[in-house]
C-alpha cells in the first residue's frame, strides 16, 4: 500500500510541476537512471533473494527409513557421512573430508529425498538449489551465486549453532557442463570455475564443516575437473528399484491408505518393472483417486490394476473410433494377445480397446521377472509380439493400417540390439562401422523372419481372432485370466 501511495503522490508532483512551469528534465533522467539500476539489479538476483530462495524452510524431517527400494544407495550414502558424525576418529587417521557426493540415476528415484535425510542424518543444516539458478546471461552473476549459497549455508549454520551444513544442487550438470562448449558465452565457465574454488576451500578445521551433495541423470555431461577426488570423491547410483524395493516403496505409500483384502501389493510391484519411486507414488495416489470415485472406504486390487495403466498410457480419452476402426484396433491387439501367450503362458495382463494417452487400445504384459540381460530367443519373441498386431490386421483384413507404426520402431530397435550384441549371423560387429546397406538388409531378415513365423500361427486361429474381437469389442476391455479362459476354450494353444 504505501508503495502505491509513493507511486502516486511522486506522479502528482511531477503533474504539478508541469503545469507550474518547472523544468523537470533533470528529475525525469534521475528518476529513470534509479529505476534502470533497480532493474538490472533484481534481474541479476542480487542481495537477498537467492539466498533466501537456496535456504527455504525445510519441509518435513526426512530419515533414510522413509526411503524404500535403495537399500544399497543408503548404505553407501551413509558410509560417506561417516566424516561429519565422527570428527574425532577422522581427525586422529588423518582423514581429509569428503567435499563432495554425487548422485547419479534416473529421474523420479529418491535423490532429493537421499539429500534432506544425510541432513537429517548428520544434524546438518540443509541448502539446496537448482543448477540452473546459477545460470545468468549477465557476466559475473553465476560465479556470485556460487559464492553467495556457500557463505548462505556457513552463516545459517552460525545461527542454529550447527557444526555441519550441507549444500544440495539439483539438476547439476546444467552448472557444471564440460567447459569450452560454449565458446560464444564464459558465464558458464566461469561459474563452474567458482564452484571448484570454493569446493577447493573447504579444509577439515573449517569453524563450519560442508559438504557438497548433488544430483543428476546425465553424468556424461560434467565436466571432469569437477568429477576428480578432491571435489565429488563419492558417485552414488541411485537406480531403479527391483521387485523388491518397489515393494518396500508401495508400503511406504500406502501407510495411511486404507486397503481392501484381496490387495497384494507383491503382484503390484510384480507389475510394475521398470517404475520409479516417483511412478509407485503416483499409482498408490492414482488408486486412492479411482477408490474415491466409485465412493468407497477402502483401496481394492482392481483400483491399482487399472492406476498400473493410467500411469503408463496416461487418463482415458473421450474420443471413440468409428465402429470400423474399433474393431481393426480390437483385431490388432488380439493378435498381440495371442502370440504373446503363444511365445509365454500366462504373460497377458490387460487386454482393451478404451483409447488411453496416445493409443487406440493396447495389450500389457505381466513381467515374468526382473530381468536385465536377455537372449537371442526372448528378443524374437518380443519382435514377434510386436509384429503380431499388424499381422493379425493382415490376416483378417487383409491389409495393414498405421496403427502398427509404434510396433515398427520397436521391432527395429530389437532387432538392431540383437546385431549390437553379436547375437545376428554377422556375430561381433561394430553397429557404428557396420556398413548402412549390411545393417539394414540383416534387420530386414530378421523381421521377416518373425512375420513368417507368426503368419501361420495366426491364419490358423482365425476363427478365434474373430470370436475373440467380437466379445472384446463387446466389454471394452479383458483380463489377462479371461483371456487365458478363451484361449483353453477354443483349444487354440
Amino acid at each position: 500500500m504505501l508503495k502505491e501511495i509513493s507511486l502516486g503522490l511522486g506522479a502528482a508532483l511531477l503533474v504539478f510541476a508541469l503545469t507550474a512551469g518547472y523544468d523537470v528534465t533533470p528529475l525525469i533522467f534521475l528518476v529513470a537512471f534509479g529505476g534502470g539500476l533497480f532493474y538490472l539489479a533484481s534481474v541479476k538476483g542480487l542481495g537477498k533473494g537467492f539466498a533466501a530462495k537456496t535456504n527455504a524452510p525445510r519441509r518435513r524431517d526426512i530419515s533414510f527409513e522413509d526411503i524404500g527400494g535403495q537399500a544399497s544407495a543408503v548404505k553407501e550414502l551413509k558410509e560417506a557421512l561417516e566424516f561429519i558424525k565422527n570428527e574425532i576418529a577422522m581427525q586422529r587417521l588423518g582423514i581429509r573430508p569428503i567435499k563432495g557426493i554425487l548422485m547419479t540415476g534416473p529421474p523420479g528415484t529418491g535423490k532429493t529425498l537421499m539429500a534432506r535425510a544425510a541432513a537429517n542424518y548428520t544434524d546438518s543444516v540443509f541448502v539446496s538449489a537448482s543448477g540452473s539458478d546459477f545460470v545468468e546471461m549477465y557476466a559475473g552473476v553465476g560465479a556470485q551465486r556460487v559464492r553467495k549459497i556457500f557463505q548462505t549455508a556457513r552463516e545459517t549454520a552460525g545461527k542454529q549453532k550447527k557444526k555441519s551444513a550441507i549444500i544440495f544442487v539439483d539438476e547439476i550438470e546444467v552448472l557444471a557442463a564440460k567447459r569450452g562448449q560454449n565458446s560464444s558465452h564464459m558465464e558458464y565457465d566461469q561459474t563452474l570455475n567458482a564452484l571448484l574454488v570454493e569446493m577447493d576451500g573447504l579444509k577439515v578445521d573449517d569453524e563450519v564443516r560442508l559438504l557438497v551433495m548433488a544430483a543428476t541423470n546425465r553424468v556424461d555431461m560434467m565436466d571432469p575437473a569437477l568429477l576428480r577426488p578432491g571435489r565429488f570423491d563419492r558417485q552414488v547410483k541411485v537406480e531403479l528399484p527391483d521387485k523388491t524395493g518397489r515393494l518396500e516403496i508401495l508400503m511406504l505409500h500406502t501407510k495411511n491408505k486404507p486397503l481392501a483384502d484381496d490387495v497384494n501389493l507383491s503382484l503390484v510391484a510384480r507389475e510394475t518393472f521398470g517404475f520409479s519411486g516417483a511412478h509407485l507414488e503416483s499409482l498408490a495416489n492414482e488408486a486412492a483417486i479411482l477408490a474415491m470415485r466409485e465412493d468407497l472406504k477402502e483401496i481394492h486390487y482392481r483400483h491399482f490394476h487399472e492406476a498400473v495403466d493410467k500411469v503408463i498410457m496416461g487418463e482415458k480419452l473421450d474420443r471413440r473410433p468409428n465402429p470400423e476402426e474399433l474393431k481393426r484396433v480390437a483385431i490388432h491387439e488380439t493378435g498381440h494377445a495371442l502370440i504373446s501367450e503363444w511365445v509365454r503362458a500366462g504373460s497377458v495382463s490387460t487386454l482393451t480397446v478404451t483409447s488411453r494417452g496416445g493409443a487406440l487400445g493396447y495389450m500389457r504384459q505381466n513381467p515374468e521377472d526382473d530381468t536385465y540381460l536377455y537372449t537371442k530367443e526372448y528378443l524374437e519373441n518380443q519382435i514377434a509380439i510386436m509384429l503380431a498386431g499388424a499381422v493379425a490386421e493382415e490376416v483378417v483384413l487383409g491389409n495393414r493400417s498405421t496403427g502398427a507404426s509404434n510396433d515398427y520402431e520397436k521391432a527395429l530397435h530389437t532387432a538392431e540390439t540383437i546385431i549390437k550384441a553379436g547375437m545376428s549371423p554377422l556375430g561381433v560387429v561394430s553397429l557404428e562401422n557396420l556398413p548402412p546397406e549390411t545393417k539394414h538388409r540383416v534387420i530386414s531378415e530378421i523381421i521377416q523372419q518373425q512375420e513368417q513365423r507368426i503368419n501361420g500361427y495366426l491364419k490358423e486361429r482365425n476363427s478365434f481372432l474373430t470370436s475373440t474381437v467380437e466379445i472384446l469389442l463387446e466389454k471394452e476391455k479383458i483380463s489377462g485370466d479371461e483371456f487365458r479362459d478363451l484361449v483353453q476354450q477354443k483349444s487354440v494353444a
